[in-house]
């Protein structure tokens, strides 16, 4: 089902049946979270209502969680199983009683074929790490981290790093979702990118899906998950015009602007990317929410009305109450992909995102780049330089 009655090529909504799945395999599919933070905690709660409901799936859901100690001298993953909430990143909502906090995570994926990462994109190597050789050999991955690597090497997605660390197929979900709302059952999309195979994106589409979170599913890994990292720098500079109180018309022409810089960063850097997927929950509709919402924006619109004299690391650690930030980091990573490549002049959005961040440029050169033409455009899918 469509909401606007349109379905693309490559897109496939939620299947109506369960005809994709192996039904001589009951119980065949056991799914494990890697994450435990507020978005973490939130995907454990969609998987968890589905596995019950679904026979091809086991009905517990093992959610990795990064051991804390609470302030009352309480592990956070005791009174996770205690009280079926997390009740540091997402309080008063109740996970599911076949949600099962491990703090091991070598344990909390063992039996799993079914993978679910969903942690700070910086920590991700560290833990690909330390899962090499203990996952199951028949296991598929999705990914719902925003971020990317850059290594000597070049700029490499989170899907890539866990396919190449740990040898398997990674899908990746993206969309317009702002965890506290999907937690309390508030009307959302999201997109799955697959690379090949129909049947697994189907799976993950179906372990995802509700009534209130409709997920689709699109041919295209790269575009959806470069789409997800990318508008959170966007979602910086909205933040910024937000502190500074430029207006509505300002923000608009920021989200325009990064919408297209986005587009044109992701087909620079894989032609594969189809134009399409913009268009979809993953990309116009996610810079839409993240611009109007969520700790990036929020973070860059109290960075901004301090005049940049506060470090976003000052402010994460006062605002978000132990989450992450990744549009600063992201810009980071994106700044240096543009310098290596001699990008810097066609992307002077990106540009200027990071130069504040990094306190060369004040907050309201967010504004004053425009005096610099753009010299890049996209003619029939492929980016051509003038």
């Amino acid at each position: 089902m469509a909401i606007d009655g349109e379905t693309t090529q490559t897109q496939a909504a939620a299947p109506e049946n369960n005809n994709n799945i192996n039904e001589n395999a009951p119980n065949n599919y056991k799914v494990t979270v890697v994450g435990s933070g507020n978005w973490g905690s939130v995907a454990a709660k969609l998987i968890a209502s589905n596995t019950l409901k679904l026979y091809f799936f086991h009905d517990e859901v093992r959610m990795w969680v990064f051991e804390e100690t609470l302030a009352n001298g309480a592990k956070l993953s005791e009174v996770i199983n205690q009280t079926n909430e997390n009740v540091k990143y997402l309080p008063g909502v109740k996970l599911g009683k076949n949600v099962v906090a491990d703090p091991d995570l070598e344990h909390a994926v063992r039996d799993a074929n079914m993978l679910v990462f969903v942690t700070p994109h910086q920590f991700m190597e560290g833990i690909c790490k330390r899962l090499i050789g203990k996952i199951k050999n028949d296991a598929e991955a999705i990914s719902l981290i925003k971020g990317m690597e850059v290594k000597m090497e070049g700029p490499c997605v989170i899907s890539t790093l866990i396919s190449e660390q740990l040898g398997i197929n990674c899908c990746v979900l993206m969309g317009a979702n702002i965890a506290n709302e999907i937690a309390v059952e508030k009307f959302s999309e999201a997109t799955v990118g697959y690379r090949g195979n129909k049947e697994i994106a189907d799976r993950w589409v179906q372990l995802f899906n509700h009534p209130y979170f409709m997920v689709s599913a699109v041919q295209d890994v790269e575009g959806v998950e470069l789409c997800g990292t990318l508008k959170n720098v966007v979602a910086i500079a909205a933040g910024f015009v937000d502190g500074l109180e430029m207006g509505n018309n300002t923000k608009a022409a920021i989200m325009r602007i990064g919408l297209r810089e986005m587009r044109a960063f992701s087909k620079l850097l894989f032609s594969s990317v189809e134009d399409s997927t913009f268009f979809e929950s993953c990309g116009v509709a996610d810079i839409i929410t993240t611009c109007l919402g969520g700790r990036n924006r929020k973070c860059a619109e109290a960075f901004a009305r301090h005049g940049g004299k506060r470090t976003f690391d000052e402010l994460e650690a006062e605002m978000l109450q132990g989450q992450k930030l990744q549009g600063v980091s992201t810009a980071k990573e994106v700044y240096e992909v543009l310098r290596h490549r001699g990008w810097l002049e066609l992307f002077p959005l990106f540009s200027t995102v990071h130069e504040i961040c990094s306190g060369h440029l004040p907050p309201s050169a967010i504004v004053e780049y425009s005096e610099h033409t753009p010299k890049f455009s996209l003619v029939q899918g492929s980016a051509q330089f003038y």
